[in-house]
């Protein structure tokens, strides 16, 4: 005879059009974001006539790998390659290292003025002395020049300092107190006990420095004018930005000539992007389960 009453406290699940909806704008927002990098490959592999006369849009026309072949014959690029993986290694192991060391004082509670140490080192987060200054420290330092000038100023990242330290202050009190009344000392209590429960946020440091030194191309370009210690990304800028190196010349055998004067430079160029690109990209899987912890302990923990 009467109505149901309907209870004000029930959860009411949200329309399955609005769902559509929001799958459709997220679907066309990875679309978007994935097109320019699928654009570049197709039409590094495309026939390079249709390259040529930008016919290449959705899929590949043809199938053609001799810019690849041209590419792989680069000494100045492997060169390159050689640099980054250097300035990658030592840069990460360096952050790694400065982070842990920095870190660890901060974390301890009976430290006198830590909190202020903490709020002083924000301060460079923000502020710098410019471009003109660091030039002129990096010459003064006999830096300039040299691949130190690009490991040595980006050994320490203080948001790096800031994210460990505030891992570290997670980890329970007990812990540590277990470990003092063990006999162990600060030393033995970082390396031993911290230092391996805290590969996360150390995975986190890496694949961020990582990243940041392999897309890195700004401080080769003021600080190294011998192309020989150029990074990867400074070689691409080089071809693609300056257009100061000319990929038609990569091949001297006869055969080759021919295909040569079919390639077009805007080919080369997507191949060498995507070649250099690659690495970087197949790094990410191996760290992804880290991202979201990493983004979590950005926050700021006194």
């Amino acid at each position: 005879m009467f109505g149901k009453k309907k209870n004000p406290n029930k959860i009411k699940q949200g329309s399955k059009a609005v769902d559509v909806i929001f799958y459709l704008l997220a679907l066309s927002v990875c679309l978007i974001t994935l097109y320019p990098f699928y654009y570049v490959i197709i039409m590094s592999i495309s026939d390079p006539m249709e390259v040529a006369a930008m016919n290449v849009y959705w899929y590949p026309k043809g199938l053609y790998f001799g810019s690849y072949q041209l590419i792989m014959r680069d000494i100045k690029m492997w060169k390159s390659y050689l640099n980054t993986i250097i300035y990658v290694l030592s840069g990460t192991f360096l952050n790694c290292l400065t982070a842990v060391l920095g870190a660890y004082p901060l974390s301890v509670k009976n430290l006198y003025g830590r909190k202020w140490i903490v709020r002083f080192l924000i301060i460079p987060m923000y502020f710098g002395g410019g471009l003109i200054p660091s030039f002129l420290l990096m010459n003064k330092l006999g830096l300039y020049n040299t691949m130190w000038v690009i490991i040595i100023p980006g050994a320490v990242g203080i948001w790096n300092i800031i994210m460990v330290r505030t891992y570290f202050m997670g980890i329970p009190e007990a812990l540590k107190e277990s470990a003092f009344i063990d006999g162990a000392n600060h030393l033995q209590l970082l390396f031993k006990i911290m230092i391996p429960i805290s590969v996360p946020i150390l995975a986190v440091i890496a694949i961020y420095t990582i990243v940041g030194i392999w897309n890195s191309w700004f401080s080769a370009l003021v600080y190294l004018p011998n192309e020989k210690l150029h990074p990867l990304q400074m070689y691409l800028y080089r071809v693609v930005v300056q257009q100061s190196v000319d990929l038609k010349q990569l091949s001297f055998d006869d055969a080759s000539k021919a295909v040569e004067r079919m390639l077009s430079n805007i080919q080369l160029k997507y191949s060498i992007i995507v070649f250099t690109t690659l690495p970087i990209i197949f790094t990410y899987p191996f760290f992804q389960k880290y991202f979201i912890k990493g983004v979590m302990l950005g926050s700021l923990k006194e």
